[in-house]
């Protein structure tokens, strides 16, 4: 059976088309929230699927949503932590090592990892001074024996909108200008300062057996004045370092292929087998050119933030349990039964409500209401004044109220009676219905209130 991959740059090219597909005028992106019901009996959210049932049940709880306008492709969060061992980056490592080869430190700035600290033997150290500073050109190392490569810092505007626990962002920054924000103009030096075809480390596959000394380090490609440093122990090379004899770090540049040769280091017995680390791939341009391809990065995050009630799109003093990411919802047929309108609306209202003309006693938000002729039943999102926002779902069932008739609690004390001149029901300010759903999550109950914003963080992996 054949074996395949599908590569970093084919998964770039597909978030490429998100990006432009979001930037295109003619597109409208929303987060929608609902599901005001509970999960179950202990209101733990299980497991979302990519089904029809699950989409249609999404749809049928939606209360509001909210346009999106900040996106940016993020990489999973690594916080440098004292003690921590870090892997080197590897040009032959798959997706993100259990030992993550980059970090972000304490203020925001990202760092990767071309050398991880070894000792005599070889063994991997701990990490213990957190690299920082903003060296644009030339790697650095630090105390412990590590050495750090400078890529970027996350500005405080890009921290509120993309950093959260599991994820942070990255970009390619564009030309900067007087106006620009510091955070921008210093990665764009470091992406100018990048230098292709970087050898940024070595791999030891065997360290041999019989060595009396340390071998010389040689690499054979078609590159310039990459070096490194061998040491043994035991008579067996551990550690292949990224510098020269003075203590440089000399990483070379223009190379597209390459090999490590060891000679020397006394009568061996058995040789020393390596590989060199190269750039050229995941990062054509040189480390630092493109942080994207430097990270590896497949993944999107959309952001926005609901504030309170948004002019009353937003239910305050109710709660959600799902999210999704809406592509052009509609708000249903025009006046002449013709195709239904794009909603363009920063925030919208989703959900039915009712007209009473008389209200005996007030209604509960999470009850559900029953009609006395047309039998129909539905759950209560949101109460105010004459009017009770619903949705109806498999549980209550589907149908119409009656003009005119007596609406009561099923499990509570709220009455009333819907208005008999014309028909009680009033459509939402989106047909839920239409619309592409592209993203689906289903959490624990949040509770809003009128104070309250919610920072709402899409993630999409490809």
């Amino acid at each position: 059976m054949a074996k395949a991959v599908i590569t970093n740059r084919i998964k770039k090219q597909v978030i490429n088309s998100i990006l432009s597909d979001v930037n295109d005028s003619d597109n409208n992106y929303y987060a929608a929230i609902g599901r005001s019901e509970d999960w179950n009996d202990s209101d733990v959210a299980p497991q979302a699927y990519n089904t029809g049932r699950e989409e249609r049940n999404f749809r049928l709880g939606m209360q509001s949503i909210k346009n999106i306008t900040d996106i940016r492709m993020v990489v999973p969060r690594y916080n440098w932590s004292s003690g921590a061992i870090y892997s080197q980056y590897d040009d032959a490592a798959v997706g993100y090592p259990l030992q993550p080869y980059y970090v972000i430190n304490d203020n925001n700035q990202v760092y990767m990892c071309l050398q991880q600290a070894k000792n005599a033997a070889g063994n991997a150290l701990t990490s213990q001074n957190q690299p920082q500073g903003n060296t644009t050109g030339v790697p650095f190392g630090t105390a412990d024996g590590y050495v750090w490569k400078f890529l970027y810092s996350i500005s405080a505007l890009d921290a509120t909108k993309f950093v959260s626990a599991n994820y942070m962002p990255v970009k390619l920054q564009g030309a900067t200008d007087s106006d620009s924000p510091a955070a921008d103009v210093e990665q764009l030096a470091v992406q100018t300062a990048a230098i292709k075809g970087q050898i940024t480390g070595f791999a030891l596959d065997s360290g041999g057996a019989g060595y009396t000394a340390n071998p010389t380090v040689t690499v054979v490609g078609d590159g310039f004045s990459a070096k490194g440093q061998a040491s043994t122990d035991g008579g067996q090379v551990t550690k292949v370092e990224i510098y020269d004899s003075s203590g440089n770090y000399t990483i070379g540049n223009s190379y597209t292929e390459a090999s490590l040769v060891f000679t020397g280091g006394g009568s061996f017995t058995k040789p020393a087998k390596g590989r060199v680390i190269l750039t050229k791939n995941q990062s054509p341009l040189g480390l630092g050119a493109d942080p994207r391809d430097d990270l590896r990065a497949t993944a999107l995050m959309f952001n926005t933030k609901p504030e309170g009630a948004e002019a009353g799109d937003f239910i305050v003093n109710q709660d959600f349990r799902q999210v999704g990411l809406l592509k052009n919802p509609r708000v249903g047929p025009d006046s002449a039964g013709g195709e239904a309108i794009p909603f363009t609306e920063a925030t919208g209202q989703v959900l039915k409500k009712l007209k009473f003309s008389t209200v005996g006693q007030v209604f509960t938000p999470d009850n559900t209401m029953i009609g006395s002729t047309s039998q129909v039943k539905a759950l209560i999102d949101r109460v105010d004044s004459s009017f009770v926002w619903y949705h109806q779902t498999e549980v209550t069932g589907f149908g119409n109220f009656d003009s005119g008739e007596s609406i009561t609690e099923v499990d509570g004390n709220g009455t009333g009676t819907l208005n008999a001149t014309f028909a009680p029901y009033v459509a939402g300010e989106i047909d839920s219905k239409t619309g592409d759903l592209l993203y689906l999550a289903n959490r624990d109950a949040i509770i809003r209130d009128a104070g309250q914003t919610e920072d709402i963080k899409i993630v999409i992996q490809i």
